[in-house]
């Protein structure tokens, strides 16, 4: 069994191993914020922190940032349902592509570079953003008649443990670095993300494996940028 398929590698034949997304999700943010927190000891804020979103985009292989693009791309546009999971099959790019994926970037670097390195509050988003897309595969009907691309292997009921167990980390570690704010961060980027679910089961009949791609980005989107108010 590989757990690599949330860090962009080879899928997993069975559908319980989502019950390691979270833990990978947890996993992946303390690596981006111990590159993040040592960066920043040797380079400005602003730098730390495109290194830290550069650091994120090459562990998950660029796998759900892939997906934000094509979401954007089949959610934004004015076209029938099946004209949408057309489009978001498609290599391409469109225009609602790289604006949604240029406003995400410029959103994590920016609340990035304006907060104080920390590993835990990238521990408690990037946990819960898997939490989010175990949520989503357990909610939420698949949209196409049949799997394809990475997220078939992991098609049929998600253990809902994984979904309760993943939420009460996200918080725990959030929460650890600030009590109030970090939680409200999480609760505010799963909100963001279920947002994005929603579209995609109103607009698609369900998700794909780009609208969990999409869904976790904007979590983690979202939850950097409630956590570096001014609070």
């Amino acid at each position: 069994m590989s757990f690599l398929t949330p860090l962009g590698g080879a899928a997993a034949p069975h559908p319980r191993a989502v019950a390691w997304f979270p833990a990978v999700g947890a996993a992946i943010g303390l690596a981006v914020g111990a590159l993040w927190w040592g960066a920043a000891k040797e380079w400005p804020a602003s730098v730390a922190a495109v290194l830290a979103v550069i650091v994120d985009l090459a562990l998950t292989g660029m796998l759900h940032f892939d997906g934000l693009l094509d979401t954007a791309d089949g959610l934004l546009a004015h076209l029938d349902q099946p004209r949408r999971l057309e489009v978001m099959a498609e290599p391409g790019v469109g225009a609602f592509a790289v604006a949604a994926g240029g406003a995400v970037l410029l959103a994590r670097g920016a609340a990035l570079s304006s907060l104080r390195p920390s590993l835990l509050l990238l521990a408690g988003l990037w946990c819960a953003s898997r939490t989010l897309m175990v949520g989503v595969m357990w909610a939420v009907p698949y949209a196409r008649p049949r799997p394809d691309g990475l997220v078939g292997a992991f098609l049929g009921p998600p253990p809902r443990i994984a979904v309760a167990a993943g939420g009460v980390a996200a918080v725990v570690l959030a929460g650890l670095w600030r009590p109030v704010v970090g939680p409200l961060a999480v609760v505010a980027g799963a909100t963001a993300g279920m947002l994005v679910a929603w579209q995609a089961k109103r607009k698609l009949g369900g998700y794909t494996g780009d609208v969990l791609g999409a869904a976790g980005v904007v979590a983690e989107t979202v939850g950097l940028l409630v956590a570096s108010a001014r609070w």
